[in-house]
């Protein structure tokens, strides 16, 4: 009876109220492993209204605090474990933040009854082994790289609004400068020294008593 009061009172006021189980996704925290690792975990949280009356009179917004403090619960539960036991244990984790939710939201007239882990995404340490190997196929086979450059360009040409200034790549701007200082130095080295004429002195500038004595008869 105190359900169809609450309800109507919330027609009346031009609100709605719904029973009727809630998916509510939580969206990526990023949180510190207990190893220090960084990583973004997602998650999603099923929920639904057990007393109307408290979800209206305890909390202002039923929805919008569950949604707060299940991103709290999210970081404070996987900031818990390591991040082998991230990946390894999530209906361990899943459960921990149902029971937590579920005992936090009780007093709102709110029981949850689902939570799962969404998506994890790795940390960046990982990412830079990856970017590792690729350097490594790169210096292999030059030819990749120039490749990796012209799919970037078809790339970002999808967006045919957007003005994109693509440099050269520094490694073969630095070879092709290296190669010309070099073909300049061989040149150097190669070239004939030009020859120089004699020097003479005119004459008229050399004194008379060094000039050497007229022939005679």
């Amino acid at each position: 009876m105190t359900i169809l009061v609450v309800l109507g009172v919330l027609a009346l006021l031009g609100l709605a109220l719904s029973v009727r189980i809630v998916t509510m996704p939580i969206q990526s925290q990023g949180i510190i492993t207990r190893d220090n690792v960084s990583v973004d975990v997602s998650a999603v949280a099923y929920y639904r209204v057990v007393d109307a009356t408290k979800s209206v009179v305890a909390v202002e917004n039923v929805a919008a605090a569950i949604n707060q403090i299940a991103q709290t619960t999210l970081r404070k539960v996987v900031g818990q474990h390591t991040l082998d036991q991230t990946l390894a244990e999530t209906d361990t984790i899943n459960q921990a933040i149902r029971q937590i939710l579920d005992g936090a939201t009780e007093d709102w007239g709110v029981l949850v009854t689902l939570v799962e882990l969404k998506d994890t995404q790795l940390p960046d340490s990982l990412a830079a082994d990856q970017l590792g190997v690729a350097a490594d196929v790169m210096m292999a086979h030059p030819l990749a790289l120039q490749l990796r450059n012209l799919q970037s360009l078809v790339e970002i040409g999808v967006d045919k609004n957007t003005t994109v200034v693509f440099p050269a790549p520094l490694m073969s701007t630095i070879q092709e400068l290296g190669g010309f200082l070099a073909r300049e130095a061989a040149a150097v080295t190669t070239s004939p020294t030009p020859s120089r004429a004699p020097f003479t002195v005119p004459a008229a500038e050399v004194p008379a008593a060094v000039q050497a004595p007229a022939a005679s008869d």
